[in-house]
């Protein structure tokens, strides 16, 4: 009985590490060329497993509240930067901690790139690819909650 206990205490108290081992959560990007914060983005799962992400909070210096993205091509131009869904339909890979097959938007000129999400270091930090055939490149985001 009491290993029975124990185990249970085990597994509960590994739960909330285990669940963070998810791009479900709140993101902090940074821009790749000034180090500074630029953004925060909730990502969520939407049912079944497909996650989308919006961006929740501006942090750039020259971020204008009312800015609109008008490079975007699809149902999103026009629309506010704040709040606007940059990411969409990613789904975890079989067998992996990684989550793909979606699509990451870039509002600062409209396009959209494959998308690949790898939780790294327990979940704190989040690898987010995005990349056009063969090209792309990597941010690390950084869990805020």
């Amino acid at each position: 009985m009491f290993k029975a206990v124990v185990a249970i205490v085990l597994v509960a108290g590994a739960l909330p590490a285990w669940a963070q081992m998810t791009p479900e959560g709140l993101w902090r990007n940074v821009d790749d060329k000034t180090g500074e914060a630029k953004a925060e983005i909730r990502i969520r799962d939407i049912g079944g497993g497909v996650l989308h992400g919006a961006l929740e909070k501006r942090l750039s210096k020259d971020a204008k509240a009312d800015e609109v993205c008008d490079e975007c091509s699809d149902d999103r131009k026009g629309k506010p930067i704040l709040g606007l869904e940059i990411i969409r339909g990613a789904k975890k890979a079989d067998g992996k901690e990684v989550w793909e097959g979606g699509k990451i938007l870039d509002p600062e000129n409209g396009r959209n790139y494959t998308l690949r999400m790898t939780p790294v270091e327990g979940g704190k930090k989040l690898e987010v690819r995005g990349s056009i055939g063969p090209f792309g490149r990597t941010q690390t985001w950084i869990r805020v909650q």
